[in-house]
């Protein structure tokens, strides 16, 4: 570890993780890797929550060390998986215990915790690990055919139930062989891959252009989501998703120029022209749908020039979150050219990071004492610019002099540095924590700048309304007319049924504060009761008619995926919130 704690430090799980066992599948990223909090976070986290050095003595969860071990029989008939290896080969249809809790359950919290008590209750009857687009449009031809439930596992780190196999049926496993270049195409700036390709690929493949593709230069996909080591493109795509540089280079709507979809009304392939007047857009229609309508099979990315030389990092902190939200806005509203990653954090989520990164322990805590900077009320705002050199400089000026002109105070790249240093590895601490009956999850919405105060307010009220809670926010992905408020927090809970009750009052909490209730996490299954009543039931209806034509007879990602085939007593409607009225 890096950094030794001078004082009491409890004895973080270092051990091996069993290649079959449940710690495999529930915790975060690489198998031996973790993170464990510096000092003064463990320490203010005790405090806030709390807790004692003796609540940290000995381990209060179960840590998963055991292989998987369940009962639960399969509905597939014999003949139907004879078939389905006939599609895909001998190897690569699997029905064993470790290969079907694999891909079961995301990301989530309530995830995690049935998996840590060994509640295995949604799992496919059989994994595929399919080889080709060819091979994706037969599964499900066969699937629609047979009737059988189907699902898509990418990198497996939805945080809204979005993978779980509700019915049973099969999970189509991209990541082992679904993950390979289709065709790079340096004249118009795009590359088209299999959908189960990850981010670190994509990006490698990018980064290495000149070599394999004999480019000219190398490039970058501009798209980098906290989960981006463990996510797939096929994810991104299907869920609407955000990376942290969204700004400058915008989510990945922004980025789709065309898609290959297997559905059971057929194959659907959009064209891939930059713009077009030829109707309501398909590209549009099929992005979001989470399974829903078919298998997204291959995707054509826009890229960018790979400029890392030109990055302009920035901190500042400003008085107050209401001063920080007034320069935030100017900066994008002020046609000076927008930053890539933008970040302002609240004074509970400032606390936390200048802990998490060091800044306490640094001189820089003796100048906020001097200026009047105070530890409740200050906002951390950090970021960098990309784009030539030109246009980097400028829109770092641009930052600079907005953030004076609100009084921010400058604390030069290195805070940023520290950020981008955990940006990706951050998710590990939920792990390490949660050994200890410590819970860390999200949310986000979009809201307007009008409305942003009076969202803020509102939910965090709702998530300090469990006492001894820990809520951060901060603001990301922004816009000249708003921004996703993203929310984590922390509290001392390990029932998946008090946390699924705690997380459904967040969403409760969200719709009614007048927020759009997901900005880039999608909706799955644990959002989806709450979805017709956000959209309004004549606009939901229409989603309802794309999943009959596209699926007919429901096989694709059933049992409440975008809230289709819930029963009206399982959905809440809080009113039309969210549409930016």
């Amino acid at each position: 570890m890096a950094h030794k704690y001078k004082d009491f430090e409890p004895n973080w799980y270092r051990g091996e993780v069993p290649p079959h066992s449940y710690r495999s599948i529930f915790k975060w990223g690489i198998a031996n890797q973790i993170k464990i909090p510096r000092e003064s976070l463990f320490k203010l986290m005790k405090n806030q929550l709390g807790m004692e050095d003796k609540d940290f003595t000995g381990y209060s969860q179960d840590l998963g060390l055991e292989d998987v071990r369940f009962e639960r029989p399969i509905a597939l008939k014999g003949s139907q998986v004879e078939a389905l290896k006939k599609i895909v080969g001998e190897d690569f249809v699997r029905t064993d215990p470790y290969s079907r809790l694999s891909v079961a359950y995301g990301k989530t919290m309530f995830d995690l915790l049935r998996m840590r008590h060994k509640i295995v209750e949604n799992v496919p009857d059989g994994v595929v690990y399919p080889d080709s687009k060819k091979q994706i449009e037969d599964l499900v031809a066969y699937c629609a055919g047979e009737k059988i439930p189907l699902y898509v596992y990418g990198g497996g780190s939805s945080v809204t139930r979005g993978v779980e196999c509700v019915k049973g049926g099969i999970s189509l496993d991209l990541r082992l062989r679904f993950n390979k270049v289709v065709g790079f195409n340096e004249v118009d700036q795009t590359i088209t891959v299999e959908s189960g390709m990850s981010g670190p690929q994509l990006e490698k493949t990018l980064n290495d252009a000149v070599s394999l593709f004999g480019a000219k230069r190398p490039y970058t996909s501009g798209h980098f989501p906290q989960s981006w080591e463990h996510s797939s493109v096929g994810g991104w795509v299907v869920t609407h998703g955000a990376g942290q540089n969204s700004t400058y280079y915008g989510c990945i709507q922004d980025i789709v120029l065309g898609q290959d979809y297997a559905t059971p009304g057929g194959v659907i392939s959009t064209d891939r022209y930059p713009r077009k007047a030829t109707g309501p857009d398909l590209d549009q229609i099929m992005m979001g749908s989470e399974g829903t309508f078919g298998v997204l099979t291959h995707v054509t990315l826009k890229v960018f020039r790979h400029m890392p030389k030109t990055i302009k990092r920035f901190s500042y902190m400003f008085k107050d979150w209401e001063t920080g939200q007034a320069a935030a806005r100017e900066i994008m509203q002020s046609e000076a050219g927008h930053p890539s990653v933008f970040r302002l954090s609240d004074p509970e989520e400032t606390s936390v990071m200048i802990h998490m990164y060091g800044v306490m322990d640094s001189p820089l805590k003796v100048l906020f004492d001097m200026r009047g900077f105070k530890i409740d009320q200050m906002c951390l705002f950090l970021g960098f610019t990309n784009g030539e050199a030109g246009f980097s400089r400028n829109c770092a000026r641009n930052v600079r002099r907005v953030a004076r002109r609100f009084g921010g105070l400058w604390l030069s790249g290195l805070v940023c540095r520290g950020w981008e240093k955990g940006r990706f590895s951050d998710p590990y601490l939920r792990d390490t924590i949660q050994d200890f009956g410590l819970v860390m999850d999200t949310m986000e919405c979009s809201v307007n700048w009008s409305n942003m105060s009076k969202v803020h307010r509102e939910v965090r009220a709702y998530v300090k309304s469990r006492p001894r809670t820990i809520c951060m926010t901060h603001m990301s992905h922004v816009y000249p007319q708003g921004a996703n408020l993203y929310w984590i927090f922390i509290t001392r809970l390990s029932d998946p049924k008090e946390f699924k009750e705690f997380h459904a009052g967040i969403l409760d909490a969200i719709q009614k504060s007048g927020a759009a209730m997901s900005h880039h996490h999608g909706i799955g299954k644990m959002f989806g009761p709450w979805l017709e009543g956000s959209l309004g039931s004549n606009e939901y209806a229409v989603l309802r008619a794309l999943k009959k034509h596209f699926d007919p007879d429901n096989i694709m990602n059933p049992g409440g995926a975008l809230g289709f085939d819930l029963s009206g007593t399982e959905k809440r409607s809080l009113g039309r919130a969210g549409r930016g009225d």
